[in-house]
């Protein structure tokens, strides 16, 4: 026994249209659930609403689910039987199943399947008797007012409201205005003050917020770059990204502009950091498009990154030094004329830690000497202060050459004719005094004996004094004594003792292209390494431990960096963006993105430092 399944609909022009299926079992499941074998997709139908199944030769048992309806021959049961040779009619919601009569001895029972037509059916299971068509305009009346509403209280009234001639803080003073339904959202923090000036920036009404009227305020704003180079640099756009920035254009929205990055009405917090990918477009094959430029190609800190370069002074022309960049992957030497082994002084077995402990009282060291002794952060904390012989390396190297009474006399540091005019000043003064035969007041006989033995005397003394002062003014030059350990001696001409020191510098900035926080890594723990603090941390970049020559530039490389730093997206401790080192307004601070994280309770706190400096480092003499 199978059931012959005929499914009939009508097309809009009252062609009936069937579709046929054979089910070969011996019970049929009506419903709504797509896996019934009768599926009859209405609201009106429950998933599984009913059964027909063979009872007993030449019957059919119908049953619906338990809280359901159906009808047989018009008659609402729960439960009936329909005889195969007579056939029935099935109701199930808004359609008719009717079961066809089957001559003695069929083996299939064919079922039609259709909507129901008549006006009870309908009646029955219409729903849009409760709908509020019948007394409610049509849809499109309803459409054409609620879109004049709206261009009239979103659109018309703020215009008319703006063109009133009244300023904005008389607008906001007058309580409520139209026009504040434009508002995007809230200011940043650094624009909070112009929460109710919105003319502040956006000067003419329907033209977006231009350069001129950023610069209006922001007056020592530098180019990134030449504008004509710049324009060369762009990269040539395709597909959809072209057809935005061309659709923009169309509405003043040019390409370049300040507002592509220093977004606005994001909230009150400080700007997000600039995509990777901003930089990236440009500065990936930078020298296919500007073949003369000397900036090497940069994409990801992970993957695309040149080798730091930092300045280096490099050699000296007499006074004049001269500074270079240098690839750190070339171990560059830096010409500082100084002499300080760093290895020296952080030995916690060497001299310099005993004398750091016997001034340990005085100066505050500890067991040894440690970076923080001698490398004083700056007030903004990221840089450090210049070392100076007075401040920092006089405490153990004492210039001292004479005492009076409690005064202390000390040789000029940085002055070398000044500090052999002391010396020969000092023998002098301790010298012989003049007989009184020699006295201008004192007359002798020509050829007196007592006379003339005086006068050799006191030419013996007086060069023996000179020929000490000689000798003191050798030791302090030679190696040995206390201009000679740390300085670049210059040798006087022969016969006589004009001694010379070469001048001292350093940059006051060795990475001109990039910055550098160091109150971020006085805390610091490299992957599969334990954490390091204060001079650990130090010497984990710098290897000053090792250095035995002030010659070494203890800079530490891009691998080392790498160590911690990833790109925009890395799996390393640190994700780092073009923005976290580099400023696109080639100003000599911070970069404008630089955001500050720590942490104030419970919650983070982010803040943007500047500091603002000379755009190029100049060498600072004498130090």
């Amino acid at each position: 026994m199978a059931f012959l399944l005929r499914t009939i609909s009508r097309s809009a022009d009252g062609r009936e249209i069937v579709r046929t299926s054979r089910v070969d079992d011996v019970l049929l499941r009506v419903g709504r659930d797509p896996n019934s074998d009768i599926r009859l997709n209405d609201l009106a139908v429950a998933l599984h609403h009913a059964t027909i199944e063979l009872v007993g030769e030449g019957q059919l048992g119908v049953s619906a689910e338990m809280g359901m309806t159906i009808e047989i021959d018009g008659s609402a049961v729960g439960f009936g039987r329909i005889h195969l040779h007579a056939g029935g009619d099935i109701r199930v919601g808004p359609f008719l199943l009717r079961i066809m009569p089957t001559p003695a001895g069929g083996e299939d029972v064919s079922i039609d399947i259709e909507r129901a037509e008549d006006d009870a059916t309908l009646e029955k299971v219409d729903v849009r008797r409760f709908a509020l068509a019948s007394v409610m305009p049509g849809k499109r009346r309803m459409a054409w007012v609620s879109a004049i509403l709206v261009l009239a209280v979103f659109l018309a009234w703020p215009i008319w409201s703006f063109y009133q001639g009244r300023t904005e803080a008389a607008r906001y003073a007058q309580g409520y205005h139209p026009d504040r339904m434009w508002n995007a959202g809230p200011l940043s923090r650094g624009h909070a003050t112009l929460e109710h000036n919105c003319q502040a920036c956006h000067v003419q009404p329907f033209v977006p917020v231009r350069d001129q009227d950023c610069k209006a305020c922001h007056t020592t704003i530098h180019d990134h770059a030449d504008p004509r180079r710049l324009a060369a640099a762009t990269p040539n756009l395709t597909g959809f990204r072209r057809l935005r920035v061309q659709f923009g254009a169309m509405f003043g929205q040019t390409p370049g502009r300040c507002v592509e990055c220093h977004t606005e009405h994001e909230g009150a917090q400080e700007m997000p950091p600039t995509p990777q990918q901003f930089c990236a477009d440009c500065h990936g094959d930078l020298r296919a498009r500007l073949p003369d430029t000397r900036l090497a190609g940069a994409s990801d800190f992970s993957s695309g990154h040149p080798e730091f370069q930092p300045l280096v002074l490099v050699n000296w022309t007499g006074e004049q030094p001269h500074m270079e960049r240098v690839a750190l992957n070339r171990t560059p030497r830096e010409a500082s004329n100084l002499k300080f082994p760093h290895a020296l002084h952080l030995d916690p077995r060497g001299g310099a830690a005993q004398m750091g402990r016997t001034l340990r009282g005085r100066y505050g060291f500890g067991d040894s000497l440690q970076c923080a002794d001698c490398h004083v952060p700056t007030p903004d904390g990221t840089r450090f202060q210049p070392i100076s012989m007075e401040g920092d390396c006089a405490m153990c190297h004492s210039l001292a050459f004479d005492q009076i009474g409690g005064t202390v006399r000390t040789l000029r540091h940085g002055a070398p004719a000044q500090v052999i005019g002391d010396l020969r000043a000092l023998y002098r003064a301790g010298g012989p005094q003049r007989p009184a035969e020699l006295s201008a007041g004192a007359r002798a006989l020509p050829g007196d004996v007592a006379q003339i033995r005086a006068a050799v005397q006191f030419a013996r003394a007086r060069a023996s004094v000179g020929a000490r002062a000689d000798q003191a003014i050798r030791g302090i030059f030679s190696q040995g004594g206390a201009c000679f350990d740390c300085h670049e001696v210059v040798q006087p001409p022969p016969g006589t003792l004009n001694y010379n020191i070469r001048p001292v510098a350093f940059p006051t900035r060795y990475m001109l292209h990039g910055w550098f926080d160091h109150r971020q890594h006085q805390i610091m723990q490299r992957p599969g390494q334990p954490r390091q603090e204060g001079a650990a941390a130090c010497a984990g970049c710098h290897g000053a431990q090792t250095s035995n020559n002030a010659a070494d530039l203890m800079l530490p490389d891009l691998n080392s960096c790498r160590a911690c730093h990833g790109g925009e997206h890395t799996n390393l401790p640190v994700a780092s963006s073009c923005a976290m080192c580099h400023d696109y307004h080639m100003s000599g601070g911070t970069p404008a993105m630089l955001l500050r994280q720590r942490v104030r309770g419970r919650r983070w706190e982010t803040t943007v430092i500047r500091v603002d400096e000379p755009p190029r480092p100049t060498p600072a003499q004498g130090r």
